[in-house]
């Protein structure tokens, strides 16, 4: 039997936009995530907070969010005009490593489903910002912008969607500059104070603090209930912070 509280965490998505695209895929994902939870021996913590915001803990995050991340993926793998093969691996492997096999087999199964639809973007952002902290967002922002890579290339329809998503996500510009940086060439020197969020003409203490400020920001710790894959990337995006401030320190020759 599933618990009530699962149930209600995972719920908040089978309303709206999200609902209203999946239509009969939403029940063979719900159906997938309440058969998962019901092979969860351990007891978990029932989730905390609600709208504006709030963090959806536990089952909820991981199993209710994935109807938005499938329809996200969706909408970026078409954001160019083309689905790659490169775009569905990097799909594949992230829902394998976060969800397990099965899951991920119900969520490509429901991307094709919507393969052919219209993603309605902005009310499903809009859904996700007052079910999702803003730390979850960021990791959501991180996972796109990889996908929007997989080809090595950042065309500019999926430049012009992933700021669209930022911004309906209530994403801040400069968290949105900074990430987008995490994906250039390392060495490149400006990237590196894009991703601290300071400028180049900051005072040493001001890097300092630009570095402790984004550390925490990025603390794999922040997403640890959400599980595998978002902990990965939120442990690339910490690296990245520290490769970008050890470069700055050893160009400006500090200790």
């Amino acid at each position: 039997m599933v618990s009530p509280w699962l149930t209600g965490a995972i719920g908040w998505w089978l309303g709206g936009p999200l609902g209203a695209l999946f239509g009969y895929a939403a029940g063979k994902l719900y159906n997938a995530m309440t058969q998962q939870l019901d092979d969860v021996s351990a007891p978990r913590r029932p989730p905390s907070g609600g709208r504006g915001g709030a963090s959806t803990t536990g089952g909820g995050a991981r199993y209710g969010f994935m109807a938005s991340l499938v329809a996200l993926t969706v909408a970026m793998m078409k954001a160019d005009g083309r689905v790659l093969k490169s775009e569905l691996e990097v799909a594949k492997k992230f829902f394998r490593e976060q969800f397990g096999f099965d899951m991920a087999r119900q969520a490509l199964s429901a991307m094709r489903d919507i393969l052919d639809e219209e993603i309605p973007v902005g009310d499903i952002c809009r859904q996700i910002r007052v079910n999702m902290n803003y730390s979850q967002r960021l990791a959501l922002l991180h996972y796109l912008f990889g996908l929007a890579h997989a080809d090595g290339t950042l065309h500019s329809a999926e430049d012009r969607l992933l700021r669209q998503i930022a911004a309906d996500l209530g994403i801040r510009s400069s968290d949105f500059q900074s990430i987008g940086a995490m994906f250039r060439p390392r060495g490149n020197r400006l990237a590196n104070y894009t991703i601290l969020e300071v400028s180049p003409d900051a005072t040493d203490d001001e890097v300092r603090r630009a570095y402790r400020r984004m550390s925490m920001k990025h603390h794999p710790d922040k997403v640890t209930h959400l599980g595998p894959e978002f902990q990965k990337s939120a442990t690339e995006k910490f690296q990245r912070v520290n490769a970008a401030y050890t470069a700055i320190k050893k160009e400006r020759g500090m200790s």
